[in-house]
């Protein structure tokens, strides 16, 4: 009797366990629902962890048999369906009558495969590089550019990438161009044209962490070219012209002022020697003829007119 009670509580006790983990993987309970809101696998564990101690069942024990016999029976025509490659840069994800087989993905090199059974997906996991196509984007500001950029990324997980999502490539490609729109959508257009590292890395983080749960890793954005209206360019450009035309005029400004206190410094030193302003006409009279001119001026010294100009009529 001792033993028969021990062996229905064992029962029961096995029997919540297992319901325990039913409800994490439905997302209803346990760590599991709370790590993972859109995956079947979750990321953050093993999938032997996850699959408990569930097999293929009765049905599968005998249809693997069944598959072993005829391979042994038809042997060694069946290698060509049993033996299977994949390369280096590959890795294979076997499913057993609809389950993944345990030990997640196969690869690089060969492996065994039971015919009939198992369907094999093959996962490349190279980085893959893809242009998002130009977004047409409201800025904060109401301006309206057209942006595209970059995206680089690679699968981390092929066992995730095959079991959370049915296209990781295109899903990883419209979530790229809508976060692009959401992001800038957020940005005036001086920041849009100033600050595009920071929106890049903005764009990877943010796509980074929406593809976790894909088994995508995304490497690096860059924004590629942002396209202004035609009408605004001209207008940039003429904002940009007004503000060079203004400096320069600002510029001229202040030498004439420099040079204008200049001459005036040298004025004051000409004044106060009155020999000064006839070895300055000495030295003009050097140069011109250096030149090899034919024609002199010579300065009439206004002293000499200011003694007609003031003298007394008869």
């Amino acid at each position: 009797m001792k033993t028969a009670a021990a062996a229905v509580a064992a029962a029961a006790a096995a029997s919540a366990a297992a319901g325990g983990d039913s409800g994490g993987t439905n997302g209803t309970g346990g760590d599991h629902g709370r790590h993972r809101k859109y995956s079947v696998v979750d990321p953050l564990s093993e999938l032997g962890a996850q699959r408990g101690a569930k097999g293929i069942g009765v049905c599968g024990i005998v249809l693997l048999f069944l598959s072993y016999g005829l391979t042994i029976v038809t042997f060694p025509f069946s290698l060509c369906l049993c033996i299977k490659v994949v390369a280096e840069y590959e890795r294979a994800v076997i499913f057993r009558l609809g389950r993944i087989v345990e030990g997640g993905a196969k690869g690089p090199g060969l492996f065994f495969v039971v015919p009939c059974m198992d369907v094999i997906r093959k996962v490349d996991l190279r980085t893959v590089t893809f242009d998002v196509p130009p977004q047409e984007v409201l800025t904060k500001d109401s301006v309206t550019v057209a942006v595209d950029a970059v995206v680089y990324y690679r699968i981390y997980n092929p066992v995730i990438a095959v079991t959370n999502v049915e296209d990781a490539d295109r899903s990883t490609r419209l979530l790229a161009a809508t976060t692009l729109r959401n992001v800038l959508g957020t940005k005036n257009l001086s920041e849009i044209l100033s600050e595009r590292e920071s929106i890049s890395a903005m764009m990877q983080e943010t796509l980074d962490e929406a593809t976790h749960p894909w088994g995508v890793k995304v490497e690096r954005v860059e924004v590629k070219d942002v396209r202004l209206p035609v009408q605004l360019q001209r207008a940039m450009a003429a904002e940009a012209e007004a503000a060079r035309e203004a400096r320069a005029k600002v510029i001229a400004a202040e030498g004439e002022q420099k040079a204008s206190r200049a001459l005036k410094e040298a004025a004051d030193v000409l004044n106060e020697s009155p020999f000064a302003l006839q070895l300055r006409y000495l030295q003009t009279l050097n140069t011109i003829s250096a030149e090899k001119n034919s024609t002199i001026i010579f300065p009439l010294p206004i002293e000499i007119l200011s003694n007609f100009m003031h003298r007394p009529r008869l």
